[in-house]
Order: C-alpha cells, then structure tokens, then sequence
C-alpha cells in the first residue's frame, strides 16, 4: 500500500509545482493590448435643390431602397407659377422672332410704296414748276427770290421722294440679319429659362441616387423643407469598414496594406480587415501620453480598414476588438 502511495504523492506534487511554475510564469508575462474600435458604413443624404412642402414621403426606416427609385415628393406652387411665365416668354419671344422673320406685312409694304409714288410725283411737279419759274426769271417777268423758292422747293421734294424710296425698300426687305439673329438669341434665352424652371419641376419629385439602407427620415408630409435640407438618410451596407484610434507606438503593425483580425461581438466571430487608410488625428481629439523615459508625447492615428473578404451582414455602428 505504501509502494502505491509514494509514486502517487510524486505526481500531485510535481503537479502542484508545475501549476504554481506555470501560474508565475503567466503573472509575469506582459499583458495583451486590446484596441476597441467601430464599423462605418457610407452614408448619403437624399435632399432636393428646390424648397418646397413635402407632400409624400415614400419609405421608412430599415426599407432597402435601389437607385432611381421615389423616396419622397414636394408640392411647390411657386415653381408651377414661375413655369407659367417662362412659357409665356418663350412664346413671346418666339413671336417677335417670327416677325423679324417675316418683315413687313403685304399692307405695310403697299402703304410705304403709296408714300413712295406720291413723293415721286410731288417732286416731279416741284421740278416742273422750278423750270417755269425759272424761264419767267430768264424773261423778267418773276424776282430771283421767286426763282430761288421754287429751287428749294423742287430740292426739297427730292428728298422726300429719296427718303419715302428708301422706307418702301427697307419693308420689302424685312428687318436686318442682325435683327433677326437678335430675335433669334432672344428665343434660345427663352427656351433656356424654362429649361431651367421644368429642372426645378422635375427635382420635386426625388428618387435615389444610391442602393442602401433607409437609416433616417428626418421630415414627414406637410413639413416646410428647406433647400437641399436631408429628408432622408441611406446607408450603404456594402460599402463598410472598421476605424482604430491607434497610439503612434502601436503603429507599425498597421501599415498600410497589411492585414489583421478583430473580434465582433455583435457577430460572434473574427473577420480579417485590411488597412486602407492612415491619418493623424487633430490635437484635440488626440489622446497623449508622456513617456518620462523616452521624454516625448505619442499622438493618436486613425486607421481605416476594409473587410479582406466581403462581409454582408455589416452594420454602422458595430464595436471590434484588436488584440496585439
């Protein structure tokens, strides 16, 4: 019986010894260090470039929504107005065009030709009565004076028949190249100005530019929005990555491109990440701790990593432990 207890004694002792060795040796080894950091996610505000009451929003939180599909309406008045006037302007300008176009009407230029021929024929009776005064002063019958009345006469008569000859031409002719290419740009302004007002029409009706996840609906029906104030915010899952806040010290094992694991509680498993991105903090949001020994202070770096693999069920939000 003693022969059985000595070598049995021998084993829990060397056990216990092992056990205290190996608990010493744990107490002095030095402990891990475990960063904590969060997943982001892309996020889009969805808002409209004109203000206006909203009539209708469309979705709510958590809807998955696809590009180009209706997320919300506004009722604007104003702009349905203003769209009124600029059609308006676009057809009087359109006209006036037209008419430069056209020239003058057949009675306008009929009217002109009448003033024409009728200061023809006053100059022709001016020049005739010149030459019979005329010879009568050659006779002695008529004064100079009489003679040099009936000149001016005839000369201005001349003038007026130039002046009525160039009226007729110029309706026959219709209006200036320069007149009409005026009346022209004036349509082409037109046309722009209810461009313009049928892209603000068209922007009260907004759709999404992105596929995601409804995160926020800030306004609900009835709500005065303010110009490209956010409606409703999109979360795009697929777009995700983990930020670190980590000490300049602990740096080097996250250089750019390399690649680490971080636990997720929210998922209950490890997921290898890839840095992407470096950057200091500003000083403000820096944590710094002086090293007496080494007699400088350590800043803090923000380090951005993506999923090594893709990873959809992701979410803004989620903590990550490292441990170094």
């Amino acid at each position: 019986m003693k022969t059985v207890k000595t070598p049995l004694l021998a084993i829990i002792a060397l056990a216990a010894a092992g056990w205290i060795g190996y608990s010493f040796y744990l107490a002095y080894q030095p402990e891990p260090v475990r960063l904590q950091g969060q997943i982001e996610s892309q996020q889009y505000s969805i808002s409209s470039k004109v203000a206006g009451r909203i009539d209708q929003v469309f979705v709510r939180k958590g809807d998955e929504v696809k590009k180009g599909q209706l997320i919300f309406s506004l009722h604007s008045p104003e702009i349905e107005a203003k769209l009124e006037q600029a059609v308006a302007n676009q057809k009087a300008a359109g006209a006036m065009a037209k008419e430069a176009e056209n020239g003058a009407r057949q009675q306008q230029v009929r009217a002109a030709q009448d003033q024409w021929l009728k200061a023809k024929a006053a100059a022709e009776l001016a020049e005739k009565t010149y030459q019979r005064v005329n010879n009568l002063y050659k006779d002695g019958v008529v004064a100079e004076q009489k003679r040099d009345e009936a000149n001016t006469q005839w000369q201005a008569a001349k003038y007026t028949e130039s002046a009525a000859l160039q009226m007729y031409n110029m309706a026959r002719e219709g209006a200036r190249s320069e007149t009409k290419q005026a009346a022209q740009e004036k349509v082409n302004v037109a046309a722009g100005a209810v461009a313009e007002v049928e892209a603000y029409a068209a922007d009260t009706k907004i759709e999404s530019w992105f596929d995601g996840e409804v995160a926020q609906v800030l306004m609900q029906s009835g709500e005065l929005a303010p110009q490209g104030f956010p409606v409703v915010t999109v979360v795009d899952r697929q777009d995700s990555w983990a930020v670190l806040n980590v000490r300049e010290d602990l740096l080097s094992q996250f250089k750019k491109g390399s690649t680490f694991k971080a636990y997720l509680p929210a998922l209950d498993k490890q997921i290898e990440f890839t840095v992407s991105h470096i950057e200091v903090m500003g000083d403000f949001a820096t944590w710094r701790s002086t090293d007496s020994a080494q007699g400088f202070d350590l800043r803090t770096f923000e380090v951005e990593a993506r999923p090594t693999n893709p990873q959809t069920d992701l979410r803004m939000g989620m903590s990550l432990v490292v441990e170094l």
